[in-house]
């Protein structure tokens, strides 16, 4: 035991959990001095908990804070503090979190959080640092989104970076509102309302995060000067106001290298503009791009693989396309540029019929629908147009794609070979039976 508190850093204290079942835990923050080190033993702690003063809580698999009190679990209201490692159950309602952070400068790194209320709010604070935290809803299964809280939520608060935490079954993964130049990076949401979800957030970026089975991938809301980049969100479908990122309301922002794949809806492009939307693949969607009330934003090199409906545009004038990628369009390259001659218009012969009567969804694709759409030609110099698209896909993420694409098509190949032979052998041997 002397050798051990040796080992221990200056001012750093054992809490030690003795034979009991649950030790409180405020008393051991209170007899801390500020810049202790508190490392938890294992065992069984009881919340709720405030810190009042900068210091730094360790603890491991083996360490669990409890709360079942209507009032967040940890509370921390000064600046500097640290939490590190431990378990935390809270089991209050949706009203409290977890953690609730109130003070400047904290970090919170791989903390396991299983909870009926919310997993961090984050409340006028800043430069927060939240890292490697696997945040868990832990309520009733039936219980729906209104009843949930938020996975990670800010609210006014600045400089934060959000990093590497995975989230599953919440209300909303990330929410981030009001809140200036956060980091949001390399997060992994899973089964939630909306993945990550930003409002009214300024100089921000939005990078390299994975989301799948949410109902909405990236909700980017309310937005301007940000980055929404690397980012690969898939099998949104679940609802029919599914979708992988819904831009609303973003201006002057960066969307590109993204991801969006088996979606109901790929990209979903309304009341914004001034936007760079570049690079992205939007592959296998229902609808590729959707674009509503949407101007003069700019749509270069994106990649649109095996959409159902490859794009719509409604009300959306003045928007730039260059050098997309269209697997259905038949272009024409005379010179050998890899641009077609030929430009590719966005019909909205669909989308119009369907905004005045919603009841022709019923022939969607059908033979006569698509006949009527290839006749209409009304007010053509004033759609969606990209006036030189790309013959074909070149980069090595292009490459990357058509091999798994061919690969896929492989597998099929076979599959219905061996279907096919085995059907071959049921015929002939049951042939010679009859014989």
């Amino acid at each position: 035991m002397m050798m051990l508190l040796l080992s221990l850093p200056h001012g750093a204290i054992m809490a030690s959990s003795g034979h009991r079942d649950l030790i409180p835990l405020q008393p051991i923050i209170d007899r801390a001095d500020t810049g202790d080190i508190i490392q938890l033993e294992a065992g069984r702690y009881s919340g709720p908990a405030i810190i009042d003063k900068s210091i730094t809580i360790q603890g491991d698999s083996t360490v669990i804070v409890m709360n079942t009190e209507a009032t967040s679990t940890i509370t921390i209201r000064s600046d500097g503090v640290k939490l590190s490692g431990f378990t935390i159950e809270h089991d209050a309602n949706e009203a409290t979190a977890a953690i609730q952070v109130e003070g400047k400068n904290s970090k919170i790194t791989d903390l396991l959080i299983q909870t009926q209320g919310f997993g961090m709010m984050i409340r006028n604070s800043s430069q927060a640092t939240i890292q490697r935290n696997n945040i868990t809803w832990i309520g009733a299964d039936a219980a729906s989104s209104s009843q949930k809280g938020n996975g990670i939520d800010l609210y006014n608060s600045h400089d934060s970076y959000i990093e590497a935490n995975e989230i599953t079954g919440m209300r909303d993964g990330i929410y981030l509102e009001n809140s200036r130049k956060s980091t949001v990076q390399n997060n992994r949401l899973l089964h939630t309302r909306y993945g990550i979800h930003c409002m009214y957030i300024d100089g921000s970026s939005v990078m390299d995060n994975t989301g799948e089975e949410n109902m909405t991938g990236a909700m980017i809301m309310g937005v301007k000067n940000t980055v929404i980049s690397g980012n690969s969100f898939r099998k949104q479908s679940t609802n029919v106001h599914s979708q992988g990122i819904l831009l609303y309301d973003v201006h002057q922002s960066s969307v590109h290298n993204n991801v969006v794949e088996g979606n109901r809806v790929g990209m979903n492009i309304a009341e914004s503009s001034g936007n760079e939307i570049r690079g992205n693949a939007v592959l296998r969607n229902f609808v590729g791009i959707q674009l509503v009330l949407a101007e003069a934003n700019e749509f270069t090199r994106n990649r649109l693989v095996s959409n159902v409906i490859e794009a719509s545009a409604l009300d959306s004038p003045n928007n730039v396309m260059m050098e997309n990628y269209w697997d259905s369009f038949q272009g024409l390259d005379l010179n050998q540029d890899g641009i077609s001659e030929i430009s590719y218009a966005i019909n909205p012969f669909y989308e119009q019929l369907v905004s005045r009567n919603s009841a022709y969804q019923l022939f969607f694709q059908s033979p006569g629908m698509i006949f009527l759409s290839d006749l209409f030609t009304e007010g053509r110099d004033q759609w969606t147009t990209d006036k030189s698209p790309r013959m074909s896909m070149d980069t090595e993420s292009d490459l990357h794609m058509s091999v798994e694409r061919a690969t896929g098509s492989n597998m099929v190949w076979v599959f219905g070979l061996v279907l096919l032979g085995l059907a071959t052998f049921i015929i002939i041997y049951m042939g010679v039976l009859r014989k």
